[in-house]
């Protein structure tokens, strides 16, 4: 089988992929390794569980609960509370393992099991693996030392975790939202109790759409990646702008209020000169991807502040800012992490945080936007090619480095390899929309002549 842990923890069509009994032999597995990797050492483990509102997250839920306790693990399980709430509360409870049941911004019939290490952050890699080979090692049938008696887990919920989180978000905000109105799309997910609560008693008048989940409606045409009804209802309501998150609410995308799309790459500059002013930007840098806007970073160098870039995705963004201590980071698609008050993107905070900057200044949200002007983005995928070669092709160097020149510094050219198909991706920034798709094209083409099929 292939690895089961991707970048996010384990995904799939749940009752398919993720099944009840992948659940609970993971929980135990999970158990077992931490364990034996002393992290329950001299004390009674505790586990904090908790889930978006998807119907399947209620029988996997019960698995690993089960597995847990079975496992001699106290569980307290939150319910239903974004990702981010349950990473806080797995540090300020100070449990053992914490564990996230959720497919984010996928659609319904997906789920997800996402596990925290002690004081909220993400499992190291080397753990995934053991938890892995573990799992498979008792699945094909070495049996399980079990507790018995008064050494198995015991479950209760934790109805606490709600208000203990919302006054978390409340307490890290500079100042009051007093006299701004926001609408807000809870995508029908995990942050749909939350994030309005947060922001009503931050002071700000609130509209909310995609607040009701009922299990099936996850994602569905709303939220962060279905922006439609979020920019409609912020005409309508004449608010100052809207919030968007998606199903487990550790992602954050605003609209203006003309209903103009605000997005990672604008927000993370609003908040990085927010930060700066309030010498909370540790060494005046922000961390994002290869993927950002190059408006961002050319309003970054302009704004006199540096810029570090990683490999696309947010545990990329996250190990980065850790090792060198950094303070701000993210991701164009609304994966924003501030790491002084969380140790994960957290979608509810972001929102917050960015209603704060508009209330502190009297500006417009459109207005701290356009501090970066975002360029043109062209993205092409390329199928069916040896994308192996994308790094040792001379003739295909020679066209970006061609492509290069013409763009020059307006522009610029990224090839990836897909990870998980047998495509390259093209993507080319410019000035001009045209010149961009004229660019792309060409590339596209080269792409394709020189990496050939595979067949």
């Amino acid at each position: 089988m292939g690895r089961l842990f991707g970048t996010d923890g384990v995904r799939g069509v749940a009752n398919a992929d993720l099944t009840a009994e992948l659940a609970l032999g993971l929980s135990v597995a999970a158990a077992h390794v931490l364990a034996e990797a002393g992290t329950f050492e001299g004390h009674r483990p505790t586990a904090v569980v908790g889930r978006d509102p998807r119907a399947s997250g209620e029988f996997l839920e019960a698995a690993v609960v089960a597995g847990l306790a079975s496992a001699g693990v106290d569980v307290l399980r939150v319910g239903v509370l974004p990702t981010p709430a349950v990473a806080y509360l797995t540090g300020a409870l100070g449990a053992d393992l914490g564990v996230m049941l959720s497919a984010s911004h996928n659609a319904m019939p997906d789920n997800g099991i996402k596990f925290f290490a002690r004081g909220g952050h993400k499992l190291a890699d080397e753990l995934e693996d053991r938890i892995e080979a573990v799992y498979e090692e008792h699945r094909t049938g070495a049996p399980w030392d079990r507790p018995t008696g008064a050494g198995v887990g015991r479950v209760r919920d934790y109805d606490e975790g709600f208000d203990k989180y919302v006054a978390h978000l409340i307490a890290v905000l500079p100042n009051r939202l007093d006299g701004l109105k926001i609408v807000l799309d809870e995508a029908h997910g995990a942050a749909a109790r939350v994030s309005p609560e947060a922001f009503a008693r931050a002071g700000a008048q609130v509209v909310t759409i995609g607040a009701q989940p009922d299990g099936l409606n996850i994602n569905d045409g709303c939220g962060s990646t279905h922006l439609d009804l979020l920019k409609a209802a912020v005409v309508e309501h004449g608010a100052d702008f809207g919030i968007a998150h998606d199903g487990d609410a550790d992602r954050c995308l605003a609209v203006d209020h003309r209903g103009e799309e605000v997005d990672g790459d604008q927000i993370l500059a609003v908040l990085a000169l927010a930060m700066r002013e309030a010498g909370t930007l540790r060494g005046d840098t922000v961390v994002a991807t290869v993927m950002s806007n190059l408006g961002f970073k050319l309003a970054m160098e302009r704004e006199g502040l540096s810029l570090v870039q990683t490999a696309v995705g947010d545990r990329y963004v996250l190990e980065s800012m850790k090792e060198h201590g950094y303070a701000l980071g993210g991701e164009q698609s609304g994966h924003v992490i501030v790491l002084d008050h969380a140790t994960t993107g957290d979608g509810t905070l972001t929102g917050l945080m960015l209603a704060a900057r508009v209330a502190a200044t009297g500006k417009s949200l459109a207005e701290l936007a356009s501090v970066m002007e975002r360029l043109p983005q062209v993205l092409v995928n390329v199928p069916d090619v040896d994308k192996s070669r994308v790094g040792t092709c001379a003739e295909l160097a020679h066209a970006v480095a061609e492509a290069e020149r013409e763009l020059g510094s307006t522009g610029r050219v990224l090839l990836r390899p897909s990870g998980t198909e047998p495509l390259v991706r093209v993507m080319v920034e410019a000035a001009d929309i045209e010149q961009a798709r004229s660019v792309a094209g060409r590339l596209a083409d080269v792409v394709k002549s020189t990496l050939g099929q595979t067949g």
